[in-house]
């Protein structure tokens, strides 16, 4: 069966109990069954106008057919007619009374109208209406609570506890309700019968011991930490509880080697420190203390357990919040040996390294980063730049056909475009060609808008002279991106000048001129070409002879300034 004839069954079934309450002819129930089912036929191909119209047809036929009445709420709540939504699902409950998901739609929807009185009286009448459904009794609880009916929720409680059994969650529910209601006796009653149901649960013993401390009764808090840890030394739960009965009876010492006890303790859940230290940071905060406290509690847990890569992440995370970032540089790297496999704490380090362009750093981090972390493309990219500064070309051509390997359709197009990009460049560094020119054009695939890959494949093809059309094409458009940008305004002047326009060429190597980031001696070398074939040559002179001052060894730019000419 498809779903779509499923769905159609399942609202027949839900329209034929209702036949019952308006007696309709045979013609008129086919006429309603009809409409019905196109009201269904509509909805499924998403024209709820149509659908909208055959179900006020049913309601013409039969006015008390509940599934018509819900049908039609759940449009008019669609189109925000909340008030004749609600109409139209209470006339629902109305006519179908037993159908339970009526009933919890108009129970939501009250509460959502903020109506909680309605919906109180309506979740009373289904708990008994719907025995079975112990999610009812959930609800009942929370709306007893919320308006202050501490009996009621109690009874709701106790009877949660018939049906399911004692557990703690129920329990501890109780011995709060009993609380609000400062009938201290039975809420110390529930806890006691948790504890004596479960001797040998010790976190009921725990709980025990912490509902005394809240209200004061601290010698018998004292007492049951004491049993609970003479059973079993090493149970967090009692030995923050007892640190916890320290603390408030001002009793400092002892509470500071409590709290080292359990943060020292080997047999104590990493995520158990975690969240120790998360309060202690909070209470530091709270209370607007020196940070040094906490400070010196990482230092002392990690000295003592250094193979805790959460509590050291933890440590990470709150001298960065202070501000104390060059402070918590020794901590990261400890946090690597300890998993090398944590990309966010390499990436800060990485991050640190890149700024201040120490390239050595940044690929001792990402070789280890590629090896521990696979997937991360990041260290492959960050490794790349720094091979490529270091000249190490093979290197660069390895870890950049690596990264691509660990592509996938996930991947973003712009950094597949990068890699490819870079493998351009280092190929045309090493005077392959072929391989150069077919990585740019991946790159390009990937990504036509990547800047980088545009201007040094049209460049390298305006020195071998080739698809000079096209490289003009891909150079204009790195020109139309950053209009200031002197590298690329140099590129498009030259393609112009290889193409023989030497008006316009002049026009961009004369804009190039004017950017910060042009002053290289081959961008002056070309200016003094275009400015040879624009008829000044001694504006040509002067612009060579600035190229040679900036190191240029070009023994043909000591050609064309000896000869006073420009040489092809």
């Amino acid at each position: 069966m498809n779903f779509r004839v499923l769905y159609i069954v399942l609202l027949l079934c839900a329209v034929l109990p209702l036949h019952a309450q308006t007696e309709l002819s045979e013609a008129e129930q086919k006429r309603f069954d009809y409409y019905f089912l196109e009201s269904v036929n509509c909805k499924l191909k998403q024209d709820y106008t149509s659908a909208y119209q055959m179900l006020e047809h049913c309601l013409a036929i039969n006015p008390t057919s509940a599934a018509a009445h819900y049908e039609l709420s759940q449009y008019y709540l669609i189109l925000g007619q909340a008030e004749k939504g609600l109409e139209a699902l209470e006339k629902a409950v109305e006519y179908a009374p037993d159908n339970y998901w009526y009933g919890q739609g108009l129970a939501n929807l009250y509460l959502q109208q903020g109506q909680e009185g309605k919906a109180l009286e309506l979740i009373e009448e289904m708990t008994k209406r719907f025995p079975d459904h112990v999610e009812l009794l959930y609800t009942l609880e929370t709306l007893y609570d919320r308006s202050r009916q501490y009996e009621k929720v109690i009874e709701v409680l106790n009877t949660l506890e018939q049906r399911r059994g004692k557990s703690e969650a129920l329990t501890m529910e109780k011995y709060r309700i009993y609380r609000q209601m400062d009938d201290e006796k039975s809420a110390f009653r529930e806890i006691e019968s948790l504890v004596k149901e479960y001797p040998n649960e010790l976190r009921y013993q725990v709980a025990q011991g912490d509902a005394y401390l809240q209200t004061g009764k601290q010698d018998k808090a004292h007492q049951i930490y004491k049993d609970v840890l003479k059973r079993e030394p090493d149970n967090a739960a009692a030995l923050y509880s007892l640190a916890s009965y320290y603390e408030l009876t001002d009793q400092k010492d002892l509470y500071e080697q409590t709290l080292d006890s359990l943060l020292i303790n080997k047999k104590v859940e990493d995520a158990v420190k975690v969240n120790v230290m998360r309060r202690l940071i909070v209470e530091v905060e709270q209370a607007g203390q020196d940070s040094t406290k906490v400070i010196n509690r990482f230092e002392r847990i990690l000295q003592q357990d250094s193979e805790n890569a959460d509590l050291t992440m933890l440590y990470v995370q709150y001298l960065m919040a202070k501000n104390m970032q060059k402070e918590s540089r020794p901590v990261l790297r400890k946090l690597l040996q300890i998993d090398p496999t944590n990309s966010s704490g390499r990436m800060m380090l990485l991050q640190d390294a890149v700024n201040v362009e120490d390239y050595a750093e940044i690929i001792n981090l990402c070789e280890a980063g590629v090896e521990a972390s696979p997937d991360a493309l990041e260290f492959y990219y960050y490794l790349s730049i720094a091979y490529a500064h270091e000249q190490r070309h093979d290197d660069v051509i390895r870890i950049c056909k690596a990264a691509l390997e660990h592509t996938n359709e996930q991947s973003t197009k712009e950094v597949v475009s990068d890699f490819y990009s870079m493998l351009g460049d280092t190929y045309h560094t090493k005077g392959d060609l072929t391989q150069a020119f077919e990585a740019y054009e991946k790159a390009i695939e990937q990504n036509a808008n990547n800047i980088s890959a545009l201007n040094n494949y049209a460049y390298y093809l305006s020195l071998e002279k080739r698809d000079l059309d096209r490289a003009e094409e891909m150079s204009y458009k790195t020109v139309k991106a950053e209009p200031e940008n002197g590298t690329y305004l140099d590129t498009y002047a030259w393609i112009l000048f290889v193409k023989g326009n030497y008006t316009q060429a002049k026009l961009y190597i004369d804009m190039a001129l004017k950017s910060e980031d042009a002053q290289s001696a081959d961008i002056m070398e070309h200016c003094g070409d275009i400015y040879y074939k624009t008829g000044d040559t001694a504006g040509a002179l002067e612009y060579w002879q600035k190229a040679l001052e900036m190191g240029s060894s070009s023994s043909k730019l000591k050609q064309k300034i000896s000869q006073k000419k420009y040489v092809e």
